[in-house]
């Protein structure tokens, strides 16, 4: 039996480094911590406003409603204003 060559490419650090960056650029919280129930829980995101720079987001705890967190997402489309 003939094996054939290893074609696997190799990806040089550079490369490597650029795409675990793209890779990581946004997350969603699922779990905070609330100080009011004292542990890890799940959370809601609420819009709380529409900025100029992106949109805010609040994470509220499911329990409680407790704010945990805060978040503005920069990829959101910018909002045209009609006159």
């Amino acid at each position: 039996m003939i094996r054939s060559a290893d074609t696997r490419r190799t990806v040089s650090g550079n490369s490597r480094k650029k795409a675990g960056a793209d890779a990581f650029k946004e997350f969603d919280a699922s779990q905070l911590y609330c100080p009011r129930c004292k542990r890890a829980v799940p959370v809601r995101k609420r819009l709380l406003l529409v900025l100029s720079e992106g949109d805010k987001y609040e994470y509220l705890c499911t329990f409680c409603s407790e704010s945990v967190g805060t978040k503005i997402d920069r990829k959101a489309k910018p909002s045209t204003i009609i006159r």
